[in-house]
């Protein structure tokens, strides 16, 4: 396992290299950040000149790489065009998107897994039906269209919740958020579970299980739910960095000051510092998530080993 492991984290970095590498050649193209600088005018050539030293930008853009890298790992990940360090502007924001992802996990985790398992063991029963169609409406619906819905009905009409969310973005306060930006993930995890549970609900194991004697209960958590969640971990892994990065019009819906608006607003100025240092940010997010996930494949199958 250890061997692996840190074969795993090797590979990391030439993954973690090339990704910031093409997201910071990406971010450099959008646009001159400069002109933004100066609002509708133009910026005389004297300004633009010493605002481009001042932030780097007259060097190359390779030079320009090496020079942000070098700065990342001592923990330095620039400055805003405001003046503001790019780290501040995490240390509020990250928090924030974490437990905007906690409480989306934990909607994906309980009502997901449980509706897969219900419908993966009544396949062809009506309950089965409803909630194949009612993930087929989930995924058909975009995401802004149920969060102004959710927010209209729940927070003008009924006055339940509070249509912005506050700057503190307590759990409570991120409910109803941290729902709709799992909802289309919910409904792809519980028909990964349904499909999962109803393939392995035939399989030799499970039948000899269940003519050993064994309780239902435990034939279902011991042996069928373990063996056929390893895809849903999978795609709950994958999915920690996608829900994180793709907030944005979650927390647009909702004012919430997270790393999606942070990432809005880094694009709409052509905040290259900004907007490259969250997603370095969310990269990392993404490689340790898989290599969790990975790892969790030997917990949940003992039949896995990694040397």
């Amino acid at each position: 396992m250890g061997r692996y492991v840190i074969r795993r984290l090797l590979q990391m970095i030439p993954v973690f290299i090339g990704a910031t590498l093409l997201i910071f050649l990406m971010v450099n193209v959008m646009g001159d950040p400069i002109a933004g600088l100066c609002g509708d005018r133009q910026c005389d050539p004297a300004t633009s000149a010493q605002l481009r030293k001042e932030f780097g930008l007259d060097k190359p853009v390779w030079q320009q790489y090496l020079t942000y890298m070098g700065n990342v790992f001592t923990g330095d990940f620039g400055t805003a065009f405001n003046g503001q360090e790019v780290t501040e502007l995490m240390s509020t924001a990250f928090p924030v998107t974490i437990r905007l992802t906690i409480v989306a996990i934990f909607f994906e985790i309980v009502i997901g897994i449980t509706l897969g398992v219900v419908t993966g063991l009544r396949r062809g029963k009506p309950v089965d039906t409803g909630v194949l169609l009612g993930t087929l409406v989930v995924i058909s619906v975009p995401t802004f269209v149920t969060g102004l819905l959710l927010q209209l009905l729940l927070g003008v009409e009924w006055a339940w919740i509070k249509p912005s969310v506050s700057t503190d973005a307590t759990f409570d306060e991120l409910i109803v958020p941290g729902l709709v930006l799992a909802s289309v993930s919910l409904a792809y995890v519980t028909r990964l579970t349904r499909t999962s549970i109803a393939e392995n609900r035939r399989s030799d194991y499970v039948r000899t299980a269940v003519a050993k004697g064994l309780p239902r209960r435990r034939v279902i958590t011991r042996h069928l739910l373990r063996n056929s969640l390893i895809p849903v971990v999978t795609f709950i892994g994958t999915d920690v960095g996608a829900l994180m990065g793709g907030a944005i019009v979650t927390e647009r819906i909702f004012n919430i000051h997270g790393v999606g608006y942070q990432l809005y607003q880094g694009i709409l100025r052509q905040n290259t510092q900004t907007v490259v240092g969250f997603v370095t940010v969310l990269v990392l997010v993404f490689l340790v998530a898989n290599l969790l996930v990975d790892l969790l494949y030997a917990v949940l199958d003992p039949r896995i080993r990694y040397a």
